[in-house]
């Protein structure tokens, strides 16, 4: 099958190399010494599904039409490449692995003709190198429409399902918020250099990631959201983590952690620093104080988390421990 992916990055790579190394025609976009290596050596992909070296088609932009266009670009780069690659997008499906809540509007209005998908992806996974993809931990991918024809969603599941375990999910609005508790785990490392487990391990930290997962589901529930499970966070689980006290919540991303393993994650957000690359802070925390400000209410941690951030952002300067402890003890305070 031939298969286009914008953004060969941790999650579109990742992708890419799976769908390759199953035996389907694919192309991939990509820039700089990324773009050569794949050229020159291959798409590498190592970790937890495996290890495996794939000779893809790679360019700037898509080269050809494909039976299926899948972007993985960070959220904000989301918009351009679709219109980068208008060309040979239109009137075919499209599946934008996106973070936040604005995947399906993004795509929707850069590629109206297009049959679109949101899509959301629960491995771990980081960009070691060009050329070199390394998965850090397995998980299902999610997919949904914004409509009821949901036809297209499990068309493009069963695609990659043969791959890596994906399923097609009729309240997509639902995964997309439990996708944003799920990355609370982000703003941390980027705000301190430290991996997810790291952080998770540190009382301090912890209990002010909790904060901020508590903080994002009030916000979901406000606006009347029914929370779609993913990563064992169910509805009826995230309505807890709303009303609980943060000695309790703390459960769930202590079993967040678990489900990682050792192998030191350090999330999207922090990679994006690492690389000198604009984080998709705002498409995350951010989207949390947006919903929240459309309900009338705040979201002072995750406010907060989008400012610090982008302070690191600005000056490369990591947080302490000790100094993200109090910048957060007001926000945190029950």
């Amino acid at each position: 099958m031939r298969i286009g992916i914008i953004g060969a990055g941790a999650v579109g790579g990742a992708i890419a190399g799976l769908l390759a190394r199953a035996g389907n025609d694919v192309e991939v976009t990509a820039r700089g010494a990324h773009l050569h290596t794949i050229r020159e050596s291959g798409l590498t992909l190592t970790g937890a599904w495996g290890d495996s070296v794939s000779r893809v088609r790679a360019a700037a932009t898509l080269s050809r039409v494909n039976e299926l266009v899948i972007v993985a670009t960070k959220a904000h780069d989301a918009e351009q490449a679709l219109r980068d690659n208008i060309r040979f997008v239109r009137d075919v499906p499209v599946v934008i692995f996106q973070n936040g809540l604005d995947s399906l509007e993004t795509a929707a209005h850069a590629s109206p003709r297009s049959d679109i998908i949101g899509g959301l992806a629960t491995f771990a996974s980081s960009f070691l190198s060009s050329g070199t993809i390394h998965v850090t931990a397995a998980g299902p991918s999610y997919l949904g429409v914004a409509g009821d024809n949901d036809v297209p969603a499990r068309y493009a599941a069963d695609v990659l399902n043969a791959v890596m375990p994906t399923f097609a999910v009729p309240n997509f609005r639902g995964a997309q918020w439990t996708k944003l508790v799920i990355n609370q785990v982000n703003a941390l490392p980027a705000i301190t250099g430290l991996s997810v487990q790291q952080v998770i391990a540190e009382a301090r930290l912890r209990r002010i990631m909790t904060a901020s997962m508590r903080e994002t589901a009030k916000i979901a529930l406000a606006q009347g959201i029914r929370f779609e499970t993913l990563q064992g966070l169910s509805h009826r689980r995230l309505r807890k983590l709303a009303s609980s006290p943060l000695w309790l919540g703390q459960l769930i991303p202590r079993a967040m952690s678990r489900r990682m393993g050792r192998t030191p994650n350090p999330g999207s957000t922090l990679q994006s620093i690492r690389r000198g690359q604009p984080s998709e802070v705002d498409a995350l925390n951010g989207a949390v104080v947006r919903a929240a400000q459309e309900s009338g209410r705040e979201a002072p941690v995750n406010a907060l988390m989008v400012e610090l951030v982008h302070d690191v952002e600005a000056t490369g300067n990591f947080l302490s421990i000790d100094d993200a402890a109090a910048r957060f003890a007001a926000a945190t305070q029950q």
